[in-house]
């Protein structure tokens, strides 16, 4: 219920409030962006398995949503600025796999099989 209350106050707080975001930092937006959904939903993917672990997945969100940032960052400084599109497909995956992992398990636990 916890998670609930906080997805709607930060959708809430996100259309109240007008924040602009520079064009050139709008790449590491993105991908930082899509970092944080796969931790996010590897973090339920856990949870539905029994296996969650704080730490685990604190530590993920922080070196996940860094590491892309930095694949972005040495695109942009040695001028191959497509370099963000490697973050962007391996967190796609794994955000997928996670989604159609957490999809079995729930139609598993509510007798959907």
């Amino acid at each position: 219920m916890v998670l609930v209350l906080a997805l709607a106050l930060g959708v809430t707080l996100g259309l109240l409030t007008n924040i602009t975001i520079p064009a050139s930092s709008l790449t590491y937006l993105g991908v930082a962006v899509l970092a944080a959904i796969d931790s996010c939903l590897g973090g339920v993917r856990a949870s539905l398995e029994q296996t969650f672990d704080d730490k685990v997945f604190v530590s993920g969100f922080i070196t996940n949503t860094l590491m892309a940032a930095f694949i972005v960052f040495v695109g942009d400084r040695i001028g191959v600025s497509e370099l963000y599109l490697a973050a962007v497909v391996a967190f796609g995956i794994r955000l997928f796999e996670n989604l159609g992992v957490v999809r079995r398990l729930l139609f598993s636990r509510w007798g959907w099989e």
